[in-house]
């Protein structure tokens, strides 16, 4: 049997069941991708990663988005190329994503990679250099 990775104790910001909206810049930054973009750089993250890369959301309905959540006041640290988009806390309004809870009945969100004590955010460095890199064009 493989070894899994779980938290212990469950992030705050992590529903018990479900899944809720959460406020960007306050637990954590994220960022998007869209459609095969997102895909994309979420397998090459997870490759590079050995499967251990830290939360990504997958939203299933709509642009069928992904959601790589980075540490809190992170995101903006770096220009994100064409189709990749940094979520942050602003001045004037709000951005929230929808976080699933780590099991059960999720729909129409699940996690793409879970969180874990040993990765429990996205390295944001290495992130934008797969997103340059499969996006083809730097910012």
């Amino acid at each position: 049997m493989e070894k899994r990775s779980s938290l212990d104790p469950v992030p705050c910001w992590v529903p018990a069941t479900g899944h809720a909206l959460r406020h960007v810049g306050i637990h954590f930054d994220a960022v998007r991708a869209i459609g095969m973009l997102g895909e994309e750089i979420a397998y090459e993250i997870m490759q590079f990663t050995d499967f251990h890369a830290g939360p990504i959301v997958r939203s299933r309905i709509g642009e069928r988005g992904m959601y790589f959540l980075l540490p809190p006041q992170t995101a903006t640290a770096y220009r994100w190329p064409r189709g990749v988009e940094a979520l942050h806390r602003i001045e004037r309004g709000a951005a929230f994503i929808g976080v699933p809870a780590l099991d059960g009945a999720t729909w129409p969100l699940d996690w793409r990679s879970r969180p874990t004590t040993e990765a429990p955010f996205v390295d944001a460095g290495l992130l934008h250099e797969l997103a340059v890199k499969v996006a083809g064009d730097a910012p």
